[in-house]
């Protein structure tokens, strides 16, 4: 009896009688029927709502679960619609639905049902133990002496009776209160004297049914949804449990039939189970994975559009990839789901934000050129073509330190401001067509004077200076050349001027220096008051030479050198500056001399 006991155990666990119903190839029950609308899923919730049907849980989970899945779908696509449209993403808005309203309602009536029909079926089940309990009693009084259970077993006959017709019992009572009945009821047929015909057909009528019940359980081994082959066993349980006792020599071989039958597909049972739980645990995994890749996804830097686009695809994948893996455990699937869901909206809100910036800095910047179309526009038809030249070129710079502006509209904008631009130089050029032929005739003018000096420059001899001073002055009586070139003709005559200068000015001061002290002797010969005039002279001389040099030097710090006309100023006046030092040297000289003239 203790191997019966220990199945029959295994057979009642109350977890395994309430386990969910799954997939039965292809046949639908009430636990996994497809629904394609919420309608239709809410059509079934009041159906169990307000009918007489009392509803298992496992269709409960399995109407609450694909009615929030189609919930996410509407969802989704109402949001994917929006953004198609052209909304903002910040703007988007979850409309109140009525629908998921009814079904919250509805769920609570249902709670409420299952509930209520809880406690009443544990109330009846109390109830059929205390009955159960007291019929187990009666048969242990009439299994009391062989003589007394002759004398009542039609009795004995009515408490089976009695017993087959109560039900359901407390589960964690049903398994003792079987094996107490059992022990009692077969002492009493141990005890049980009937005449050997009556007891032989009482044993082979039961061997019948328990029999058929062996061979109904080992039908079940074929059965291929596992989840209906289960819980026809615990139907097949309950009947071995009612059925009578079998001959004493037949009851082990008759119950190992049994039990190996039940053994085959309470393991189907556990063994489908647990690889329902290995595949949502592979799930979990699969899922959290996607969540990481989202979260990391989430966190990276996005430096432009083209980042964000990017990234949005690879999400968008992601949630793809989602909807094709199923269900995690019961306890982490909501949870998992959340995390997703978190992870994608923190993307999605930081890209509607960026978004939005970015059209703030787009308008911003579209009215800066706006603006600077205007002023273009204001000038294109100005004949100050100097002034207006430089100003359009400043405009021209501050263009393009103005950021992007949308495709469209920035391609207008270039266009206006391109078109007021042209219109202006176009005119000046038609206007100075004539201006720059002249300008190319000087430029050919300043490259011959500037060709004659370099060749001056490997001359000697006298009348050099004058030569020089004579194409300087014929230099600066040319004309404009062309702008592009004005730098490079200035620069290039300037160098070879200032070679120029410098071998002259100090062979000419040398000479200079030399004919002053020669007419020293005779400046003497004219009296020592002679000599003085003279070095008095030369004083005021070198002090004004030394004021007018500090007043360049003065003027020179106050000049701009922001631009190429104010840098060609200064150089002029350097080298006034260095021609004054040199007379002031000169000058210092020749007191000198006639100080030790004088000591002579």
């Amino acid at each position: 009896m203790d191997s019966q006991d220990k199945t029959l155990e295994q057979g009642t666990v109350e977890e395994q009688l309430n386990a969910p119903t799954v997939e039965n190839n292809g046949e639908e029950t009430a636990a996994n029927k497809s629904y394609a609308t919420k309608a239709e899923v809410l059509t079934r919730l009041k159906e169990l709502a307000h009918g007489y049907e009392t509803p298992s849980k496992a269709e409960v989970d399995h109407l609450k679960t694909v009615f929030y899945k189609l919930h996410i779908q509407q969802r989704e696509a109402q949001q994917k619609e929006f953004l198609e449209k052209g909304g903002n993403p910040e703007e988007y808005q979850v409309v109140p639905d009525a629908e998921e309203e009814t079904f919250k309602a509805e769920m609570s009536l249902v709670k409420e049902k299952r509930q209520k029909a809880f406690i009443e079926q544990e109330k009846e089940k109390q109830e059929n133990l205390q009955k159960k309990l007291d019929i187990i009693e009666k048969v242990k009084a009439l299994a009391t002496s062989p003589e007394e259970a002759n004398k009542a077993y039609q009795e004995f006959k009515q408490l089976q009776q009695q017993w087959k017709e109560i039900k359901a019992v407390p589960a964690e009572k049903a398994n003792e209160l079987w094996r107490s009945y059992q022990l009692y009821v077969e002492q009493f047929y141990d005890l049980l004297k009937l005449n050997h015909e009556a007891r032989e057909y009482d044993f082979k009528k039961n061997l019948e049914i328990k029999t058929r019940l062996c061979e109904a359980a080992e039908k079940l081994a074929d059965e291929p949804d596992v989840i209906s082959a289960f819980h026809q066993l615990q139907e097949l349980h309950q009947q071995y449990r009612e059925a009578g006792p079998v001959a004493k020599e037949l009851r082990e071989e008759v119950w190992s039939r049994f039990k190996a039958a039940s053994t085959v597909i309470n393991k189907r049972h556990q063994q489908h189970f647990e690889e329902l739980r290995s595949r949502e645990e592979d799930n979990l995994a699969r899922k959290t994975a996607l969540c990481e890749k989202v979260e990391a996804i989430a966190k990276e830097e996005n430096k432009g559009t083209a980042d964000w686009d990017k990234h949005t695809k690879d999400i968008i994948d992601i949630q793809q990839e989602w909807k094709t893996i199923g269900f995690a455990p019961q306890k982490m699937n909501v949870k998992i789901f959340e995390r997703f869901r978190a992870a994608c909206d923190d993307f999605f809100t930081r890209k509607g934000e960026y978004f939005k910036q970015m059209k703030e800095r787009f308008a911003e910047n579209a009215e800066k050129k706006q603006k600077l179309v205007e002023q273009a526009q204001a000038l294109a038809d100005s004949t100050d073509w100097k002034a207006t030249s430089e100003k359009l070129v400043n405009l021209q710079k501050e263009w393009k330190t103005i950021g992007m502006v949308p495709r469209k509209m920035g391609d207008q904008l270039w266009n206006d401001f391109l078109a007021a631009c042209n219109k202006f130089f176009e005119a000046r050029n038609e206007a100075t067509a004539g201006t720059r032929n002249e300008e190319k005739e000087n430029l050919g003018k300043k490259r011959s004077i500037i060709e004659q000096l370099k060749a001056l420059a490997e001359e000697a001899g006298e009348g050099l200076q004058e030569k020089v001073q004579q194409l300087t002055d014929e230099y600066s009586k040319i004309g404009h050349v062309p702008f592009k070139e004005k730098d490079k003709v200035y620069k290039e005559y300037r160098t070879i001027v200032d070679k120029l200068y410098k071998d002259l000015h100090i062979t000419a001061a040398r000479k200079r220096l030399d004919n002053f002290k020669s007419n020293l002797k005779q400046v003497a010969e004219r009296g020592a008051g002679a000599l003085d005039n003279e070095r008095t002279r030369l004083m005021r001389r070198y002090e004004q030479l030394k004021q007018e040099i500090n007043t360049y030097e003065n003027n020179i710090g106050f000049l701009s050198v922001s631009s190429k006309k104010g840098n060609s100023l200064i150089d002029e006046m350097n080298r006034k500056v260095q021609k004054l030092k040199d007379d002031l040297q000169l000058t210092r000289e020749k007191i000198k001399a006639i100080d030790a003239e004088e000591t002579e």
